[in-house]
């Protein structure tokens, strides 16, 4: 069997999720977010949007401030950690925690986010659908980490408080298929499927995990449902494309690689359709 990059699908990083409101941190749970870097020195508690001092007799939007820190999570991680360590020491509690967490991520300091993320799942008495988040974005970590037993660990956690959760199963599948477990992979993806039957980005890595099990009439079936459902899914083709290929018909597939620079000229799928339609275009040099 000819081989091909297996499609990433992972949910991304730095997931919206909803609000999380705890009592303050206590004086040990401060002492331990001082103590990991990056360490920077806190900026003026006033200084940042949302953040007020009480003594002021201001009172902290919990929400706003929640929001804005997630986003510089995703702009600008530095300041947002410092913003974090400052709105915890206003008792910011389990939302600042998380932001602290998402912060070093964005910082690729993943084995301290995931273990912050753990941790903050295991002591939260939020609903279960948010620690199971938590615990997913600790598991993405883990996976960008290079360390996919902890990635799986946490997010076989994070199934048992949700169980059935598609975003989880697509998530864990993606564990699975990086250590080349394949098959416990696919069953991983049949049970997202089976749960929302219309997840187009779970039917397409569904059809890359049956490419690589050999089972080229499952993954053309699966294409043939996602792109019906999502007609300018670029993996979609892209993947289309590698299993046209291994069915002999070389037209189809630059055909359907094509349609991928088509949809999104500028994505990794266009780089990845570039590198087929070269490969196409060697083999017929040679032949």
């Amino acid at each position: 069997m000819r081989r091909a990059v297996l499609l990433a699908l992972t949910v991304p990083l730095l997931l919206a999720v909803p609000l999380l409101l705890a009592s303050p941190l206590s004086a040990k749970e401060k002492e331990k977010e001082t103590k990991t870097a990056p360490a920077p020195a806190a900026a003026a508690p006033s200084a940042n949007p949302g953040v007020t001092d009480p003594s002021a007799g201001e009172m902290i939007d919990q929400e706003r401030q929640y929001k804005h820190c997630l986003a510089l999570a995703r702009s600008k991680p530095e300041d947002a950690w410092e913003e974090a360590l400052a709105w915890s020491s206003l008792g910011g509690g389990e939302p600042a925690r998380h932001c602290a967490a998402l912060s070093l991520i964005a910082l690729k300091q993943f084995d301290e986010g995931a273990s912050r993320l753990e941790a903050l799942a295991r002591d939260s008495h939020s609903p279960a659908r948010i620690r199971a988040g938590m615990l997913a974005q600790a598991g993405q970590a883990w996976l960008l980490s290079g360390k996919p037993e902890k990635a799986y660990a946490a997010q076989t956690s994070a199934l048992g408080l949700v169980p059935g959760a598609p975003d989880l199963l697509v998530d864990r599948a993606q564990t699975l298929a990086d250590a080349k477990n394949y098959r416990e992979a696919l069953a991983d993806l049949d049970e997202a499927v089976k749960n929302d039957p219309k997840r187009v980005d779970a039917l397409v890595f569904r059809a890359a995990t049956k490419r690589y099990l050999d089972d080229i009439k499952g993954a053309s079936d699966d294409l043939a449902k996602a792109l019906a459902i999502d007609g300018l899914y670029q993996d979609g083709w892209l993947e289309s494309g590698m299993v046209k290929r291994l069915q002999g018909d070389a037209a189809g597939a630059r055909k359907d690689w094509l349609k991928v620079l088509e949809i999104a000229p500028n994505s990794n799928a266009a780089d990845a359709a570039r590198r087929n339609i070269e490969m196409l275009d060697v083999e017929k040099i040679q032949n």
